[in-house]
């Protein structure tokens, strides 16, 4: 029985295969669904998070400017498509400042900006303090870090409703411990109503915002060099000196990009005011997220309501733009 040349050149226990016989070419070609898997794989595992982007703020958002240009009230809420055309009347009709629409919403972006300013600063300055000091070791300071990013962790509206009640007049924590403890009011305040609503809407904003500013410059100060602290207290530098020379100056990337977070969370902040106060919110703490919701939800003028909010999404893509610009300026003279 004789064996071809396939077969004696096949290793024991395999049948030769059908071209076993017939020689190989030199060099193997990558085949295309091999390179087209590796091309495409990063596209394909973004492809979700494209369609979950585009489902959730894109299509909303073109909605919304669509909606910015109809005459869309309570009449046209089930075919909202029928709404007549109106042009840039509602844009008139918003920056009329001399109007009483126009007014309200100038107070309301004044609030906004005074309250932004304020967050964003006792954010940052709480957040970068207490940075700096967990740097140091001492017994308790992994309890202590968990204890400060609590208030980051806890469910918004559980930790604004808490809130709630602690500013209540008659049976407040707050005005408990100022008032009948400690003396230093001489009547209960009134906290959620009048002028120091102001004052409690950015007191709770900047207990559950700070955490977040805390947890990232503290991951950017395990950045910073130990041998420059070293050398710095060799050459007698205090600590002082060595925060405003060393630490801060180390930080100024991380900050410019936390401040504009901090700005534009805060800014855009909708939450708290509504948990805090209701659908109506007293006016020295009338947000502008807030004031959109109240002319669109409740007097149902969509269109006005969708106008203000495609110039409030202009005003901070120009805030943002120029910010970005600035910094940007800042660090290429800071190289040179």
């Amino acid at each position: 029985m004789t064996t071809t040349a396939a077969e004696q050149e096949a290793p024991p226990g395999r049948s030769p295969r059908p071209g076993d016989g017939k020689p190989r070419p030199a060099g193997r070609r990558p085949r295309l669904p091999g390179r087209l898997r590796r091309v495409g794989l990063p596209y394909l595992l973004l492809l979700p998070a494209l369609l979950l982007e585009l489902l959730i703020h894109l299509v909303p958002m073109v909605i919304g400017i669509f909606m910015s240009f109809k005459e869309l009230t309570q009449f046209y809420i089930r075919d909202w498509g029928a709404a007549p055309w109106a042009g840039l009347d509602n844009y008139r009709l918003s920056v009329d400042f001399k109007a009483p629409v126009g007014e309200a919403l100038l107070h309301s972006f004044f609030v906004t900006v005074a309250f932004s300013v304020l967050t964003v600063a006792f954010c940052w300055l709480l957040g970068t303090a207490a940075a700096i000091f967990m740097q140091e070791n001492f017994r308790g300071r992994g309890l202590l870090r968990a204890v400060f990013l609590t208030p980051y962790a806890l469910p918004i509206y559980a930790a604004v409703i808490t809130w709630a009640f602690m500013f209540q007049r008659d049976n407040g924590l707050i005005n408990h411990v100022l008032h009948d403890q400690l003396g230093l009011t001489d009547e209960r305040t009134f906290w959620l109503i009048g002028d120091n609503s102001f004052v409690a809407l950015v007191v709770v904003a900047v207990w559950k915002t700070w955490p977040f500013a805390f947890l990232i410059v503290m991951a950017a100060l395990q950045n910073i060099p130990k041998d420059l602290y070293e050398a710095a207290s060799i050459d007698g530098a205090g600590i002082w000196q060595q925060i405003r020379r060393i630490t801060l100056p180390s930080l100024r990337p991380v900050n410019q990009v936390l401040v504009l977070v901090l700005f534009l969370w805060t800014f855009n902040d909708f939450n708290t005011p509504y948990v805090l106060f209701g659908r109506s919110a007293p006016e020295p703490a009338d947000l502008i997220s807030i004031h959109i919701y109240q002319s669109s939800f409740v007097t149902w003028n969509f269109g006005t309501g969708s106008a203000m909010s495609v110039l409030l999404l202009l005003f901070l893509l120009v805030v943002t733009a120029v910010y970005l610009l600035v910094t940007s300026r800042g660090r290429k003279h800071a190289d040179v």
